[in-house]
């Protein structure tokens, strides 16, 4: 890229709002910001970034993000663990620990990279993410489990049938859906079928997933009622409230349709892979569809599945059959 793209995507006047007073000398607000600009994720992903950023800047208040060595992240975590990093003065799990100390080894690692040169070395090479436990092998819902929370959301409103719906058949993640606009979906070459780019999924990746046809239509059918609105056009959000309170509709409706589970959207994104696998969906047609960077993350889905069909005890039953009592 030469200068003059710089120029005209403009990253030549935010480098130079950066610009140091003494050469080669950047305040912390400055190197933050400059990380967050090159990033290249999500606006989701970003915001996580920077809180998590802040956070441990706020462990430690009185040390620049340069003079930070392994010892003062290795405090922060063992801190969080304990409780005593956290708002709420409660500690916190592996996976919010992880979430938290995830987004400062990225930051040194491209800080202390030869060709940014901001610090001298990373303080977090050393320092291991907790482990994680897989939690979400049971974090599916079944066909009528399904049936009964779209139901609900039926009742609701279009727009939350429709939030439900999308979710279960795209397994689209909460964030993707809060940010597709109506300019987002096109046909293929040949018009015979929709795809809904979701511009800039987790890592800042970009992929198609393909919307079935009964499911355009209800878009289609919600379309017709929205876009009475004043200066409405295709460059609108389809769905225009926060993760949040799509958190909170599927929730709700999952508190009325189901007694046994509280699903979120995140489940209901299991579930897509869970169904697809079942219905014969190859492991790459998953992958593709729920934007997974690694198929070893899309193969946790197969081993559900396999659970659910035929498992050990039920060979051994077969074998025994003839000295089991009816």
């Amino acid at each position: 890229m030469n200068m003059r793209m710089l120029e005209r995507h403009a990253i030549i006047p935010t480098v130079r709002e950066f610009a140091p007073v003494e050469e080669g000398k950047y305040d912390d607000d400055q190197i933050v910001e400059m990380f967050i600009a090159v990033c290249g994720l999500s606006e989701q992903t970003l915001r996580c970034y920077r809180r998590a950023i802040e956070r441990f800047r706020a462990f430690l208040p009185q040390i620049s993000f340069k003079d930070v060595t392994w010892k003062e992240v290795e405090a922060y975590k063992l801190a969080l663990q304990r409780g005593l990093a956290g708002y709420s003065g409660k500690s916190l799990s592996p996976a919010s620990i992880a979430a938290l100390i995830a987004p400062l080894k990225s930051f040194y690692k491209w800080g202390s990279d030869i060709n940014v040169g901001i610090f001298a070395r990373n303080p977090t090479t050393s320092v291991r993410l907790p482990q994680v436990k897989i939690t979400s092998r049971k974090h599916y819902l079944t066909k009528k489990e399904v049936g009964c929370l779209l139901q609900q959301l039926q009742r609701q409103s279009l727009r939350n049938y429709l939030i439900g719906l999308s979710l279960v058949t795209l397994g689209l993640r909460v964030s993707e859906l809060a940010g597709v606009k109506w300019e987002h979906f096109h046909t293929d070459p040949l018009g015979a079928s929709i795809w809904l780019n979701i511009a800039r999924g987790k890592g800042g990746k970009t992929r198609d997933v393909k919307v079935p046809v009964a499911l355009w239509s209800i878009f289609q059918e919600y379309k017709r009622s929205v876009e009475q609105a004043p200066g409405f056009d295709d460059s609108f959000v389809v769905f225009p409230i926060t993760t949040r309170q799509i958190e909170r509709i599927i929730r709700h409706a999952g508190t009325l349709g189901i007694q046994t589970k509280c699903p979120t959207p995140h489940w209901l994104r299991h579930t897509n892979a869970t169904l697809a696998l079942l219905r014969g969906a190859s492991l790459q047609q998953v992958q593709e569809t729920l934007g997974h960077t690694h198929i070893n993350t899309t193969q946790r889905y197969l081993h559900t599945v396999e659970q659910i069909g035929k498992a050990a005890p039920d060979f051994v039953e077969e074998f025994l059959m003839d000295f089991i009592a009816h």
